[in-house]
């Protein structure tokens, strides 16, 4: 049996990624802190005899792990602009620290290593799509940087362990991801707008819209990290959906699949705030034989009926 430690295995792409690891009969590991992760998204995971959880700061406690490793999924860290922003030495920590700690975990067990490491690597970028060839553009002292540059930070780290020990590692660059467990109000633009639109309040849209992104539906990121998870690729290898948004397309969307009657509202650009966002996938097809398979509109559909199930709506029905 496959046994696979996850950090940040109670977070929105953590918790699916356990979920699935489990479902295909492996054995898995969740180590989180709950800072931003929560109880309530790995509750059904609770009563399985293949799933445990590690309690406790991914820099410090993953020297109580025991027994055989098969692989290491490393996604411990604030991933949205509320979380990073207010936690700014804790994400600089969890992309330093946390990441070698997890790094020597895996040398020491021989097992494969996986960094989810993200699409803010290219910063505001001067080159789209963008391919992972490209450096990208990052002011390294801005608000965001604490994000950006503790994953390029990750990233630097993860290539000196493969270089210099021979460490079986790679790297996955996720693009903005969505789904059912995102947390309301945490600064992602795709729960903001359904909460707002099933409140019948508002939607906020920064700048004046134009920016550009692409969304994927968790389960298509899941399906890639589970590839990543399974082969030798050493990456980076871009997961993300192509098909690219206006922001304020996409609000448009959310209203007409909601039946919402909300306005809009604008505020100014966050500062580092991405113009455009699209992935070239032409690696993840030709290296983990990977694309999205779920569109923008079937994805919203399941996202806002589980925020319906969390009891956003009901006010307004």
């Amino acid at each position: 049996m496959r046994r696979h430690i996850v950090t940040g295995g109670a977070g929105f792409i953590g918790s699916h990624l356990c979920e699935a690891l489990v479902e295909r009969g492996d054995a898995v590991m969740c180590v989180d802190d709950f800072s931003s992760g929560s109880e309530e998204n790995i509750r059904a995971l609770a009563g399985s005899g293949l799933f445990q959880v590690l309690h406790g700061d991914v820099c410090s406690v993953l020297d109580e792990v025991d027994g055989p490793v098969s692989a290491v999924a490393h996604l411990a860290s604030p991933a949205s602009p509320a979380d990073y922003l207010t936690h700014p030495l804790e994400t600089l920590a969890a992309g330093s620290r946390g990441t070698e700690a997890a790094l020597r975990l895996a040398q020491a067990q021989g097992a494969r290593f996986v960094l989810a490491s993200t699409s803010e690597v290219y910063g505001d970028p001067l080159v789209h799509p963008q391919r992972e060839d490209y450096w990208g553009n990052v002011n390294p002292v801005g608000p965001r940087s604490v994000y950006d540059e503790a994953k390029r930070f990750s990233e630097a780290m993860v290539a000196a362990f493969r270089r210099t020990l021979g460490l079986d590692a790679g790297i996955v660059r996720i693009f903005n991801t969505y789904g059912p467990r995102l947390r309301a109000g945490d600064g992602r633009v795709v729960s903001n707008f359904i909460v707002q639109a099933l409140s019948n309040q508002p939607l906020t849209i920064y700048g004046d819209g134009s920016q550009t992104r692409s969304f994927c539906y968790v389960d298509d990121t899941v399906s890639g990290l589970l590839r990543m998870l399974d082969t030798d690729v050493p990456g980076p290898v871009n997961l993300g959906n192509p098909a690219e948004l206006h922001v304020a397309e996409l609000a448009q969307l959310v209203l007409h699949l909601t039946g919402s009657s909300a306005s809009f509202v604008y505020r100014p650009l966050p500062e580092d705030d991405p113009t455009r966002r699209r992935p070239d996938v032409a690696k993840a097809k030709e290296l983990l034989g990977w694309e999205p398979s779920v569109t923008a509109e079937e994805g919203l559909k399941r996202s806002i009926e589980w925020f319906r199930s969390q009891g956003f709506g009901l006010e307004a029905s």
